[in-house]
């Protein structure tokens, strides 16, 4: 194996990566913005938005996230009322399609993790809370909130794990993130298990760092987690 190309290839690579950060990022917290809403709208108890909202998660939940960039890129650019609309300078953009398409995916998966964090909170906390005179707003704030972002965490990591390897889908619209880049790599060189091998390591290291930043922020929000040490015996002669 060529280490000298497999150095230089992710040199190469590595200039991608603010590219695939910036895509997950994006989405993911504009897809978590949506499917808050989302999973209100499911727990609302208004059967109207149930049903939208259960809608919009089958449908995007049940179709490949490639198809959606297609239909989003290639499929909206069909209709003249789209490229004459004031949206279309952003729909144009290949770089936002993606955004959109992904925030649009993540969103009907992270509604659903986020209603269960939701429905997870006990009841007796939320009726401790309402007993201390707060209101709606404030026990959702304080007690709800806090609860179901503890309980959810730990799904919610492997969503945004799987948002950076959709990243690497952008990379069919033009995108050169770090698919993109080994892409055109393989093209000029046609050395292409090299290529894969680092990308791919590339994007093992990236994940690695975010599980760790997830275990981090879990035990913050653990209490439970941080045991104060045991304390010490101490012998009868060291008593005064």
């Amino acid at each position: 194996m060529d280490f000298v190309f497999l150095y230089e290839t992710f040199i190469t690579l590595i200039s991608a990566i603010p590219m695939t950060l910036q895509l997950a990022a994006t989405s993911v917290a504009l897809g978590t913005v949506l499917a808050l809403g989302l999973a209100l709208c499911r727990v609302s108890g208004i059967a109207p938005l149930n049903w939208l909202a259960r809608a919009y998660i089958f449908i995007f939940r049940g179709t490949p996230l490639l198809v959606q960039i297609f239909l989003i890129y290639y499929g909206l650019s069909q209709f003249r009322g789209v490229r004459r609309s004031m949206f279309w300078f952003i729909l144009r953009d290949p770089y936002w399609c993606a955004i959109i398409a992904l925030m649009l995916c993540t969103a009907a998966y992270s509604a659903e993790i986020i209603r269960g964090g939701l429905l997870s909170v006990p009841h007796g906390q939320v009726e401790a809370g309402r007993a201390c005179g707060m209101s709606r707003f404030l026990v959702f704030r304080r007690i709800v909130i806090p609860l179901a972002i503890r309980q959810s965490l730990p799904a919610y990591s492997n969503e945004i794990i799987s948002m950076v390897k959709a990243t690497s889908l952008a990379s069919i619209i033009t995108i050169m993130e770090i698919t993109g880049v080994a892409a055109k790599l393989i093209s000029e060189t046609y050395r292409a298990i090299e290529v894969f091998i680092v990308a791919g390591a590339i994007y093992l290291a990236i994940n690695f760092l975010l599980t760790r930043i997830v275990v981090l922020i879990e035990y913050r929000l653990s209490p439970h987690l941080r045991q104060a040490p045991a304390l010490q015996p101490v012998a009868a002669g060291e008593m005064r």
